[in-house]
């Protein structure tokens, strides 16, 4: 063990406390995978990153750095609070991108690419690994888990990006922070709930605060079903969902973490075939830890 380069990032906020943390080890070299899963679960937050030099092939491609991405208990092939937060502390350490303005990511789904708008970061939205609508049965269990009837879940879909994410739509973004999950239910499924903030039925339609959608995000944490504070994949998987099947504008603003206390906002944007997915991030935490 040895004092390596530390940060805890605070992601989709510029505000330090109302995002979603993230533990950053700038230098992973040496660490073995039990190593970087053992300090993972210490953490007890959801993800924790360690940076690494890019692979023969993948800096043969172009990638600036390596990542891998672990939550308690396992190894995530891509995240996207990680992605950012990753990247951010990667670039505050003195990391210099091959292209200016553009940083390559190279983890396990390969590489993704993020791009600078001052001091905010985006990431392109990686491909769907399963999409279309879900199973009628997977519908009306996630119905009761929410504690809704089937009829509340106006639109439905696989929203699999990595993390095997199952996103409903519900009437509203009222509906959304009402609910109260039931874990003996929804306690081994990856479950994303979003609903419109705007006036209901008009597309692109947002509130006094520019937002057009709440979103939720349920997975199996450590001690049962967990809520994520703000999630990168979930809300990447959403937007290509969402804006493929004409339910959102081709850019928007989603808010996330509000019954747990912060302020997440996701900021989304398509352009040509790529949809974007960012926001700001900060540091909260500098130093060292032994590992």
């Amino acid at each position: 063990m040895h004092q390596r380069p530390f940060k805890q990032v605070d992601v989709f906020t510029d505000q330090p406390y109302r995002g979603n943390p993230l533990a950053v080890v700038l230098d992973g070299t040496g660490l073995t995978t039990e190593a970087m899963q053992e300090f993972t679960n210490w953490t007890n937050l959801s993800e924790a990153t360690f940076l690494l030099p890019p692979t023969p092939e993948g800096r043969a491609a172009g990638a600036d750095y390596r990542v891998r991405i672990f939550c308690p208990g396992r190894e995530l092939p891509f995240a996207g609070h990680p992605t950012l937060g990753s990247c951010h502390a990667w670039l505050q350490a003195g990391g210099q991108p091959q292209v200016a303005g553009t940083v390559v990511q190279e983890c396990g789904v390969g590489l993704v690419t993020l791009r600078q708008d001052g001091e905010r970061l985006a990431f392109a939205a990686p491909p769907l690994i399963k999409s279309g609508p879900l199973p009628e049965d997977d519908v009306a269990l996630i119905a009761r888990g929410l504690g809704v009837a089937r009829s509340d879940i106006l639109h439905h879909a696989w929203c699999d990006n990595g993390p095997n994410w199952r996103g409903v739509m519900l009437r509203s973004s009222e509906q959304v922070l009402a609910l109260k999950p039931d874990a003996s239910i929804l306690g081994k499924l990856d479950v994303g709930v979003v609903g419109p903030r705007g006036k209901v039925g008009v597309i692109g339609s947002t509130d006094a605060d520019g937002i057009a959608f709440e979103v939720r995000a349920f997975f199996p944490g450590n001690n049962g079903l967990a809520e994520d504070p703000v999630t990168g994949s979930l809300n990447a998987a959403l937007a290509q969902w969402l804006i493929g099947a004409g339910l959102a504008p081709a850019q928007y603003v989603a808010s996330q973490g509000t019954c747990l206390a912060r302020a997440g906002r996701v900021l989304v944007e398509q352009d040509g075939d790529t949809i974007w997915v960012g926001g700001s991030s900060v540091t909260c935490v500098s130093g060292e830890v032994l590992l």
